[in-house]
């Protein structure tokens, strides 16, 4: 492993990882309200009106060598991640609505705000979406492609692609829609061959977020998937992205409710606190509530939040603590509430002797916001993967776990949901691919 020497001077590790040279385009899909709070949040960092609070990216600090070595530069500073300057943005959507119309209709940021960038804003039309209302049921979109195929469409998104990859230097694709449906892996999955096959065939199993992947990985660009959706988390959008060197991640952007699980939950099992019961309920009004009220997509989202605990606590290793656990989650779409969610937990917990403890956490948050930086953080961080020979071809980038609900790993390991693990690997990534030493905080040195 690479590492820096006592003297400070870099191995070749760093020199492998190429420049962020140029502009870096990034396509969303779906300019709802993450995407427009997004892009909108981008071009007001840009002009000094705000500060990109929440990005790790933008405001994370690394600490590099011992703890009195006293380096802990900007992790923008100390990775060659792309300038928030350099980054253009387009996308698709299933409604017409240019960026401005659309970030109105989200109420997400206020009008101040976004007034200020109106001609930025306005200038941004969607291209028509690939969209199939049997999906995502509460939706019906108006500005969606039409082709013979599911391949016919998978090749317009192809000519999109090319058409904006013509006008920047690279491109990261990032799914900012809808949940849709629950689906399972199937035949159709298991090779790139059979999944071309299918997309001829219109096979049903191919839901349009696995299409646009498709696309964005035939065309050697990085995917990430802000939804629960089926979509990379499958053989055949592994292989091609192994193939053609196109980065790809987890699901499931790790916001609110499951954020704060991430956080206590590796809190209980470090102290050896027993869970009986964890009882989870969501107040949602934006288009994402209305989404999640069809049973079909709620399962997907359900399937992506029950998780998480499971893999934490590890019930098999500690079953006097968590083997009995209640783990229950609700979603309801409340209009009122528009954006502004409210997470509301009951967390059954014992102690000493088994004495019972309750913890209540009321978690009312802003959901695009809280997403918003996490977004902005998998396209430079995917941007960065693909600079890097050592990570490009590895297909499933799992240093970025810390961003996801659904952790993707290699086949046959278990998925790390603890925050503050995921936090390590990521910065020991970003370590070792600079060529820095990895950082274990054993410390035994100090005291020698």
């Amino acid at each position: 492993m690479s590492t820096l020497n006592d003297g400070g001077k870099k191995s070749a590790a760093q020199s492998k990882v190429q420049p962020a040279t140029g502009k870096l385009g990034v396509m969303t899909v779906g300019m709802g309200s993450v995407a427009t709070t997004l892009i909108a949040g981008v071009e007001a960092v840009r002009k000094g009106l705000a500060k990109p609070i929440g990005s790790l990216t933008q405001m994370g600090t690394i600490r590099l060598g011992k703890r009195t070595d006293g380096r802990s530069p900007l992790i923008k500073n100390f990775a060659p991640i792309a300038d928030l300057n350099d980054v253009v943005f387009t996308g698709w959507d299933i409604f017409p609505e240019n960026m401005y119309e659309a970030a109105e209709h989200a109420q997400v940021l206020d009008r101040d705000h976004l007034k200020s960038m109106k001609p930025f804003l306005e200038a941004i039309k969607p291209m028509p979406a690939v969209f199939d209302q049997h999906y995502v049921k509460r939706l019906n979109g108006t500005h969606v492609k039409q082709g013979k195929s599911k391949c016919d469409l998978a090749q317009q998104l192809r000519s999109d692609i090319q058409t904006f990859k013509a006008t920047v230097d690279r491109v990261v694709v990032i799914w900012c829609g809808s949940t849709e449906i629950f689906l399972e892996p199937s035949a159709v999955h298991l090779s790139i061959e059979a999944f071309e096959k299918g997309l001829v065939d219109n096979d049903p199993n191919i839901a349009p977020s696995q299409i646009y992947a498709y696309a964005a990985l035939k065309e050697g660009v990085p995917f990430a998937n802000g939804a629960p959706n089926l979509t990379v988390d499958l053989p055949c959008m592994q292989q091609l992205s192994r193939l053609t060197g196109a980065p790809i991640c987890g699901k499931d952007f790790k916001t609110g409710q499951t954020f704060m699980k991430t956080v206590l939950a590796p809190a209980f099992k470090a102290r050896m606190l027993g869970v009986s019961g964890w009882y989870s309920t969501n107040i949602l009004g934006n288009r994402d509530g209305e989404v999640l009220d069809d049973p079909e997509s709620f399962k997907t989202k359900e399937e992506s939040k029950l998780g998480v605990l499971d893999f934490i606590l590890q019930p098999e290793l500690y079953p006097d603590l968590y083997k009995d656990i209640y783990h229950k989650v609700r979603i309801n779409y409340y209009p009122p509430r528009g954006d502004n969610k409210e997470g509301w937990d009951n967390i059954d917990i014992f102690g000493w002797l088994g004495y019972p403890m309750q913890i209540k956490v009321d978690f009312l948050c802003r959901d695009s916001i809280l997403a918003a930086p996490i977004a902005l953080d998998l396209v430079l961080f995917l941007d960065l993967a693909q600079r890097t020979p050592e990570l490009k071809h590895l297909g499933i980038q799992e240093w970025l776990s810390f961003y996801f609900k659904s952790p993707m790993t290699a086949e046959g390991l278990y998925p790390e949901h603890d925050l503050f693990i995921q936090s390590m690997k990521l910065k020991n990534t970003l370590r070792h691919i600079m060529g820095e030493g990895l950082i274990t905080h054993l410390g035994l040195e100090y005291y020698d």
